[in-house]
């Protein structure tokens, strides 16, 4: 979705998605939420996804609980939700570099710039997992035991769609 959201911010300027502003981190991904969710929801509602039993990931770190609970029909997507709130934006720091890849866009970035995303990738985990308990929503934890996580994730997909 990230190339999704940077096609919309240069395509459409009034549309105020706007990655790259002067305002919090936290500020643009409330901003990016509330503006992406109805297009989400439209997208699923289509019937293209869902008619003959097509299934799709959307990779979307930029949906907030509170916008996906406003804004989408569940019965055409489920969400799953991957935090780091149980550790300090220092300890995310490591997990970070351990998991990046030159696939990832923060591979290059320096490690100063990275430290200050991590603190802010912390916070809003915890704002996360708060609205996800709010709401209802499953949300995972992955600052101890990633793998193990994602494989029960993934084992509990399989188990409910087999």
């Amino acid at each position: 979705m990230d190339s999704i959201i940077a096609g919309f911010e240069r395509a459409f300027p009034e549309l105020g998605i706007n990655t790259y502003a002067d305002i919090s981190s936290f500020d643009i991904l409330c901003n990016i939420s509330g503006k992406i969710a109805p297009f989400i929801n439209a997208m699923m509602e289509s019937g293209e996804y869902y008619e003959f039993g097509r299934r799709m990931v959307l990779d979307i770190y930029q949906l907030l609980p509170e916008d996906y609970k406003k804004h989408i029909n569940s019965n055409f997507c489920n969400i799953y939700y991957f935090v780091t709130a149980n550790v300090s934006g220092e300890e995310r720091f490591p997990l970070l570099k351990e998991y990046n890849t030159e696939n990832d866009y923060t591979y290059y970035k320096p490690d100063e710039e990275l430290r200050e995303g991590c603190i802010s990738m912390v916070e809003q985990s915890k704002f996360i997992k708060e609205q996800c308990i709010k709401y209802n929503l499953p949300c995972y934890e992955m600052s101890k035991d990633r793998n193990k996580i994602i494989e029960q994730f993934i084992q509990s997909l399989t188990m409910v769609h087999i």
